[in-house]
């Protein structure tokens, strides 16, 4: 994969327009002038989660004992199953009723740096583990356009307006389902190449 691949798919499992109406719900409490600093801390923080699984993912997968195809095929459901909610926002996420600031969940885990998105990372890093220096670029140019997206929540959704949002999110999820299909496919096929156990 590319780095420009990369970065758009980073940018779509993120899903910063569809996150848009859970992080209003999430902050209608908090003081409005604390909500650019919490959604700025959490953001950093997913950029953490994501950043350590691109570094720590590949040695966990080696430790299970996972293969590349196992996990690509793996990967691929879940993105697709990502995108079906994307596609079909009346079977996502419920919004999550959060007592006082919100801190790491669930704004930073699992919103930003949820199990598509790290699922990604961990794709990208055990396929190619010594592109990383391009993979980081990669989440980090991903970060910084959802972050810029989600920082101005409250403008955006009134610009948008919800059928906006819905509208941008069902085409983001469009193109999330191509790339699932290929990976899963891709994924098939290499699991179909391994040589069988029985094989000299």
């Amino acid at each position: 994969m590319s780095l420009p691949s990369a970065i758009i798919l980073l940018f779509l499992v993120m899903d910063p327009f569809g996150n848009i109406p859970f992080f209003l719900a999430a902050l209608a409490d908090v003081d409005p002038k604390r909500r650019t600093r919490i959604v700025m801390r959490e953001l950093l923080i997913a950029l953490v989660a994501l950043v350590l699984f691109l570094f720590l993912g590949r040695y966990l997968l080696q430790v299970l004992n996972v293969a590349e195809p196992s996990l690509t095929i793996g990967g691929g459901i879940i993105l697709f199953l990502i995108a079906l909610r994307m596609v079909f926002p009346s079977t996502g996420h419920a919004e999550e009723q959060i007592a006082g600031e919100p801190f790491i969940v669930p704004l930073a885990i699992p919103y930003v740096a949820g199990p598509s998105a790290l699922s990604a990372v961990l794709l990208l890093s055990s396929h190619q583990p010594s592109a990383w220096s391009e993979w980081l670029v990669a989440i980090v140019a991903a970060w910084i356009v959802s972050s810029s997206i989600l920082l101005a929540s409250s403008t955006l959704s009134h610009f948008l307006s919800a059928r906006g949002l819905i509208a941008i999110e069902r085409l983001m999820g469009l193109v999330l389902v191509t790339v699932a299909v290929q990976m899963t496919a891709t994924g098939l096929t290499a699991f179909h190449a391994l040589p069988s156990p029985n094989s000299p």
